[in-house]
């Protein structure tokens, strides 16, 4: 005997997942590092911290 296997409505890799999953947290990190990077290059590139920068101190 037989069973019909349906097929599901999205591809499995290209469905986004929310919450504490590893991708939104792989993402997360990703995010976190190219901010970093951008703060330490603005402190290296103009002279001044960040929040003086932006004119917020």
């Amino acid at each position: 005997m037989t069973q019909d296997v349906q097929q599901p409505y999205y591809y499995p890799g290209t469905h986004w997942r929310f919450g504490f999953v590893p991708s939104a947290e792989i993402w997360n990190g990703r995010l976190a590092m190219i901010g970093f990077l951008s703060a330490i290059l603005i402190e290296i590139f103009s002279g001044q911290g960040v929040l003086h920068f932006w004119g917020l101190m």
